[in-house]
């Protein structure tokens, strides 16, 4: 079949242009998945929709067996397999039932084929599930983890149809709240904070019970409940989808768990780095991690890195040569490229033989590609014998000139789990393909076997997320560095003013799953706004200054105004600004010719000063020669005596100037990377609107001590925080997001 037939049969069974065209350069993947749509078509007589189409192509990805293809695809071709579950829990049945022939039976249990889930099932399970969590919910309402309902409904029914039990969810979750409010849209519970010192980092919930309110205290992992948090209990290993056991597992279990005393949850978590590549690592790469990592407010247990291990990781490849699992090949890196390199010729050369050539690699008897150790498996992903070991020249940055050879992460995860006894090893999704190396590996060289758990990555719209793509970024001077408030890079967040607390919380409500997730970045936003309310002190600043001298000021010099840092709770405290006869206001809260319903300063229409109690009222326009309005005459009397005005304005006066970095989506469009939305690559979709710099802002005298990273809330405008690049006498802001969200914003 031609490549162009094979494109138009896979984009037909629902894949999309760009990930048909990289199934094509997969010689293994494509003939399966071309086996299976061709079987399918016959079964069925007619074309195949996306849902089959989408489990036709879960099953040729991930099937290892290719003569259970057959049999596999009767199955959905029929509708008896019409759910992601049911096909996980059929590829696990065929790879743990090697041997012919297959019990049917068995199976068709196995996989919960015939199995009808009726809707009353699925809202007795639902409704079971929010009754036992009704006094949350009821004090939390929309804030409410909801996947925390639908993992517990999915659990009583294993079968049943996700899409059903979500709307099943919602439909009960609004008959018991009702519509949300604008409570629920905007203002946040109150919630006890966590002490620092607390590297449980514990949050504070108020729960009704027996007609009480009483706290309740949630870690962030408890709060980041979902169906990737289903963990195995220490020492159950095996019990674990996949996990391949040997004669040797069940001691080799029993010796961890003396050694950890079956910790698990409030157990320890380690912070490792892969430091494999010494010409990818650099010291400062690693603090800037701990940094962030210590920023979102975790303390790991320990720090390790893979090099730590480099001696035992050296012993046990020579085990893995001796055990006739690993060989010194010298293929070139070329000719390993690519779904289908040649299979080395000296795969089977003498186990003495690559013992002395791996002793010569590690001496430095072979230049850089002339050598490299390789292990005895095929991957998932069909990659034959990947790499253990490579040659490079270059100073490692912890471990100098001491090795010229360098394990690979394909050898070196695990190994460094089994080393540090670790019981779930957390990663993305993307390593989901390196899982049975994994356990091959462990179970190679006979020593205590981790599982790895791989959970869906979080991305947003409007973003870039790649390393790779944030390089090409700076490199086109798009952004200046990993750090540009557009970007959405941790450090990237701290700099343009997200509070830790506020991606924490966003974190939880989204909780995690073993799907990928693209999220609006508003949802984010409206996480941090939460926070920033409550910890941001107030302050006023001007962006686009317009002068206005008070003709009958009460004084006969400026006044000290005392302006809460929070207006809504005054216990907070107050700072202290000077009101003068020269105030600066908006340019646009003024207008010669309001247009209707227009309520801040115009002719005939006076306007309130915040926090001073005085109303001003217009008495002269001063224009300059081109007929701009250069500056305001007004006078003033006591807000309490007479009407009320429309509107209150901010203002400064005796000011400071400063700079104010005003931020945008980077990007134009949703999905920047997908080619169907942005043909030219993301690089051509950049908005170049979204810097804009005001270089002579003013701001009230309170913020003149801020130090980098210090957030305030001016009013009216949004939250700002202190850019890094600011000096002495010369204060930088980023606005961190706007005080609502932009109702322009999709």
């Amino acid at each position: 079949m031609a490549a162009l037939d094979s494109l138009s049969l896979f984009t037909g069974l629902g894949l999309s242009e760009h990930k048909a065209r990289e199934t094509l350069k997969n010689t293994a993947l494509s003939a399966q998945l071309r086996e299976a749509a061709t079987q399918a078509q016959q079964t069925l007589g007619c074309t195949i929709d996306k849902a089959t189409g989408t489990l036709l192509y879960g099953l040729a990805s991930r099937l290892r067996d290719p003569r259970r293809l057959s049999f596999l695809v009767s199955y959905i071709a029929n509708r008896k397999i019409h759910t992601e579950t049911q096909l996980s829990a059929a590829l696990e049945y065929v790879r743990s039932h090697p041997l012919d022939p297959i019990n049917t039976m068995v199976f068709e249990q196995e996989c919960g084929v015939g199995v009808v889930v009726t809707p009353e099932q699925i809202e007795e399970a639902v409704e079971a599930a929010i009754n036992r969590h009704r006094p949350q919910l009821l004090v939390e309402r929309y804030r409410f983890n909801m996947g925390l309902l639908m993992g517990e409904a999915r659990a009583a029914l294993k079968w049943a149809d996700g899409k059903m039990i979500k709307h099943e969810v919602d439909m009960q979750v609004l008959h018991l709240l009702g519509p949300k409010t604008e409570t629920d849209l905007e203002k946040k519970p109150k919630v006890a904070k966590a002490r620092p010192e607390e590297t449980d980092r514990r949050t504070a919930k108020d729960v009704v019970e027996n007609g009480e309110t009483v706290v309740q205290t949630l870690s962030l992992m408890e709060q980041l409940r979902g169906e990737a948090l289903k963990f195995h209990k220490p020492g159950e290993n095996y019990k674990t989808p996949g996990y391949v056991t040997t004669p040797h597992t069940m001691d080799l279990l029993k010796q961890h768990l003396e050694i950890t005393g079956g910790q698990a949850n409030n157990g320890i978590c380690f912070l490792r780095f892969d430091d494999t590549n010494p010409e990818k690592e650099e010291a400062k790469f690693f603090t800037a991690i701990c940094d962030m990592v210590a920023w979102l407010g975790y303390i790991p247990y320990k720090v390790t890195y893979a090099s730590n291990y480099f001696d035992q990781l050296y012993a046990w490849a020579e085990e893995l040569i001796r055990r006739g699992q690993a060989y010194v090949c010298h293929q070139r890196g070329e000719e390993l490229k690519g779904h289908n390199p040649l299979p080395s010729p000296w795969r089977d050369r003498p186990t003495e033989e690559s013992l002395l050539l791996f002793e010569a690699m590690r001496k430095g008897k072979f230049a850089e590609g002339e050598a490299t150790l390789r292990m005895k498996l095929v991957m998932e992903d069909g990659k034959m014998d990947p790499v253990a070991y490579r040659v490079k020249y270059t100073p490692h940055h912890r471990t100098g000139d001491t090795w010229c050879i360098y394990p690979t992460y394909d050898y070196t995860h695990c190994l460094c789990d089994s080393i540090e006894h670790i019981t779930h090893s957390l990663c993305t999704k993307e390593f989901q393909a390196r899982r049975s190396s994994y356990f091959w590996l462990c179970n190679a060289l006979d020593v205590y076997c981790p599982v790895q758990w791989e959970y869906g990555r979080l991305n947003l719209h409007y973003a870039v997320v790649s390393k790779r793509k944030i390089l090409q970024l700076v490199a086109a001077g798009a952004v200046r560095d990993w750090d540009d408030p557009r970007l959405f890079t941790l450090t990237a967040l701290r700099r343009r003013g997200f509070p830790p607390e506020a991606i924490n919380n966003f974190c939880a409500r989204v909780g995690v799953t073993v799907a990928q997730t693209t999220m609006e970045p508003h949802l984010l936003e409206a996480c941090v706004r939460d926070v920033l309310n409550d910890t941001a002190p107030r302050a006023m600043a001007v962006l686009e200054p317009l002068q206005v001298v008070i003709t009958n000021f009460p004084a006969a010099k400026s006044l000290d105004i005392q302006v809460p840092n929070f207006p809504a709770d005054e216990t907070k405290g107050f700072h202290q600004i000077p009101f003068g006869p020269i105030v600066f206001i908006e340019r646009t809260d003024f207008k010669e010719e309001p247009e209707p319903g227009y309520k801040r300063l115009a002719w005939g229409q006076p306007v309130g000063l915040r926090h001073t109690g005085y109303i001003i009222e217009l008495q002269h326009v001063v224009k300059g020669p081109s007929g701009c309005v250069e500056s305001l005459e007004v006078t003033c009397r006591r807000a309490d005596a007479g009407e009320k005005p429309k509107a209150f304005i901010h203002w400064v006066s005796q000011p400071l100037t400063c700079e104010i970095r005003l931020y945008e989506r980077l990007f134009q469009h949703k999905n920047p990377e997908d080619p169907a939305e942005v043909p030219g690559g993301f690089l051509s979709d950049l908005n170049p609107a979204s810097l804009q710099v005001v270089e002579a802002a003013l701001v009230d005298c309170s913020v003149a001590l801020a130090k980098p990273f210090d957030k305030f809330q001016f009013e009216r405008l949004g939250y700002f925080s202190v850019d890094p690049d600011s000096r002495q006498g010369q204060l930088v802001f980023n606005r961190t997001v706007t005080l609502k969200e932009d109702p322009g914003k999709v």
